[in-house]
């Protein structure tokens, strides 16, 4: 889960001497048609079930947990995923800036032929000019996702989200992800999404958008975890291909 935090709260000096905004902490569930990542899809064309927990201080320090359910047919041994970040996040008029530390979890996942976990940890740096933003994404731990001395791999996150008016926003996206370490550049891939989010009462959105990938290689386009199922078949898919994804998300 990569997301951006922003405050943008400028009170008066003398208001804010007599009440200092208070931290807050929000909840949010979401029922998404499938898990699409990066624009890799993650739960083999099934339902994804999301809970994510956001914590922003008034000082600007940010931190927060998210999960949601994957497929072993793309992760071995895994059925979800838990991300956990902190970091700090703040805005001086149009112009925001972040740098969050993210650590991605894959509890139990590890990749059998060379006996590596899936757990990959990510420093993100982001900067927000209105409603356009750019993040970069880099790897500092020493695998990535399973891949053995991926640290290095760097994921650049370009896009839009604006206000079209009555609750309704424009989402675009794109993404270049460039993997570390000597031969696991077949790994590399861009990603594209274009999308509308609708914000309704109550706390409740709903969002539809179409995102694929485009794989340097057919790793993606022909994907296999690699483990054969009980009568000896390895499952395929292609996790790049374009997708329509549609959600809907509460927040408390």
């Amino acid at each position: 889960m990569k997301r951006s935090l922003w405050l943008a709260a400028l009170l008066p000096h003398a208001v804010m001497a007599q009440q200092a905004p208070a931290p807050t902490l929000t909840t949010t569930v979401t029922l998404a048609s499938q898990y699409v990542s990066r624009g890799i899809r993650q739960t083999w064309d099934k339902p994804a079930l999301q809970l994510g927990i956001d914590y922003v201080h008034p000082s600007g320090l940010v931190a927060g947990t998210w999960a949601s359910n994957v497929s072993d047919k793309f992760v071995e041994d895994a059925t979800v995923e838990w991300d956990l970040y902190a970091g700090y996040s703040a805005s001086k008029g149009d112009i925001g800036y972040s740098l969050i530390l993210y650590e991605y979890l894959y509890p139990g996942a590890r990749v059998s032929a060379t006996d590596t976990t899936f757990n990959y940890t990510e420093l993100s740096l982001g900067l927000t000019y209105k409603s356009a933003y750019v993040k970069y994404n880099y790897t500092v731990s020493p695998h990535f996702f399973g891949i053995t001395h991926g640290r290095g791999t760097r994921y650049l996150d370009i896009g839009l989200n604006q206000d079209l008016g009555n609750g309704y926003t424009l989402n675009l996206h794109a993404g270049d992800a460039r993997v570390g370490g000597a031969g696991n550049r077949i790994w590399d891939w861009r990603d594209a999404k274009a999308g509308v989010t609708k914000a309704l009462e109550g706390g409740w959105s709903v969002a539809a958008a179409v995102t694929r990938g485009w794989g340097a290689t057919n790793v993606y386009r022909d994907y296999t975890n690699g483990v054969p199922d009980a009568n000896g078949q390895l499952a395929f898919s292609n996790t790049e291909k374009a997708t329509f994804v549609l959600t809907v998300a509460k927040t408390f």
